[in-house]
């Protein structure tokens, strides 16, 4: 059982609306301050979520990532196949595909019409003729 006070990871990445992966990541990153139960398991401070709720609420919270290749559009497809899944945004006349988790798919509820961010991390860009 959970206090009041301490929200367990996935319901701490519900309430900010990120998945619980990227919450996972931000607890092993360090990025968001936990408590450790005696069985070892991470607890999120209600309090500690503060500075990450005006984020959520801004077009997807990624105004709070470092990233700055952010490409803002909506979603036409998702296949879900297995451990993994495909999503297609349409950002202007442009197609952007990804290949995540079906678990984040699920998390997210990701479907066509909604709007998402796409983040592109990359060190190369390639430029190619039509």
């Amino acid at each position: 059982m959970t206090s009041p006070n301490l929200l367990t990871p996935r319901q701490a990445a519900e309430k900010i609306g990120i998945s619980y992966p990227a919450m996972k990541h931000w607890i092993l990153a360090g990025r968001i301050r936990t408590v450790k139960t005696p069985g070892g398991h991470h607890r999120v401070p209600v309090e500690a979520l503060d500075e990450f709720l005006p984020a959520a609420s801004a077009h997807s919270g990624s105004g709070r990532i470092s990233g700055r290749n952010q490409l803002l559009g909506s979603v036409v497809e998702v296949v879900i196949d297995g451990l993994l899944a495909k999503v297609v945004l349409a950002v202007g006349n442009q197609r952007v595909t990804a290949i995540i988790t079906a678990d984040a798919v699920r998390e997210l509820a990701l479907k066509p019409g909604d709007a998402a961010v796409a983040l592109v991390k990359a060190t190369e860009v390639m430029i190619g003729r039509p």
